[in-house]
């Protein structure tokens, strides 16, 4: 196992291939880890595209079922979770990146875009998670039955008290569209999208059409991409394209 650590926090990544970087988000939520990525559902980006790239993944920060740990930086959820991505890539020495991310990684690249736009060459976001007006909660519900108690049994030093504040602090504080960036985020961001959309409750196809459409340099990949599943070769291929075509000639 590879680690990067900066004071409390440790990350545990794992890196496949050669080539220009290409960082990997899985889903999963707050339980983003590397073997999210393995398992292959809907497909396995790192056997995907490890032929072309430098691929590199990492566990979430106190994602359980992973290796990395750190504080809840209650004041700045999402802040501390791009701190960990853009600390490793420093780590690694690598300044430019594409970035291809599931589910909760559509938040976490929206805020990349905003931390550190001129790094990200190209971004991916696939089944990106967005808020539905009816179902504002969702997410602090599902993380409060689903994350914070095996976090807390595992870490004294964390109460559900604090669990609760973390989680407001990142799902109800700015409860609308993306959570990390704003319509005018988007609508002003000049670096090149492709939206693969989902339609389930945590992956509004609403939202994630939204941001496709307001974003100025955005694709869409076609809908339904993952049913049947002969569509998914149709989607990699699309996704393969979009890197190559936006991937720096030097690489």
């Amino acid at each position: 196992m590879s680690f990067y650590e900066r004071g409390p926090v440790r990350i545990h990544y794992e890196e496949a291939g050669a080539g220009f970087p290409l960082l990997l988000i899985a889903g999963g939520g707050l339980n983003s880890t590397i073997s999210g990525l393995l398992r292959g559902d809907p497909f396995n980006p790192i056997e995907e595209f490890k032929g072309e790239y430098r691929c590199i993944a990492s566990d979430l920060r106190n994602a359980n079922g992973g290796e990395s740990s750190g504080p809840l930086e209650i004041d700045r959820p999402w802040d501390g979770y791009t701190d960990d991505h853009l600390g490793l890539m420093d780590h690694l020495g690598i300044d430019r990146f594409m970035v291809m991310g599931f589910c909760i990684g559509g938040p976490f690249i929206w805020n990349l875009l905003k931390r550190a736009p001129g790094r990200i060459v190209a971004a991916v976001l696939a089944q990106p998670s967005g808020s539905r007006p009816e179902m504002r909660d969702l997410f602090y519900d599902i993380n409060m039955k689903g994350w914070g108690p095996s976090l807390v049994a595992r870490r004294p030093d964390i109460t559900m008290e604090m669990v609760d504040r973390f989680l407001t602090r990142m799902y109800r504080t700015n409860p609308d569209f993306v959570f990390t960036v704003t319509r005018d985020f988007v609508r002003n961001c000049q670096t090149p999208v492709l939206i693969l959309p989902d339609d389930i409750p945590a992956h509004p196809y609403a939202v994630a059409m939204e941001a496709a459409m307001l974003a100025p340099k955005a694709e869409v990949s076609l809908f339904p991409w993952k049913e049947p599943k002969e569509r998914i070769p149709l989607a990699v291929r699309q996704i393969r394209s979009f890197l190559r075509a936006h991937r720096p000639r030097s690489a």
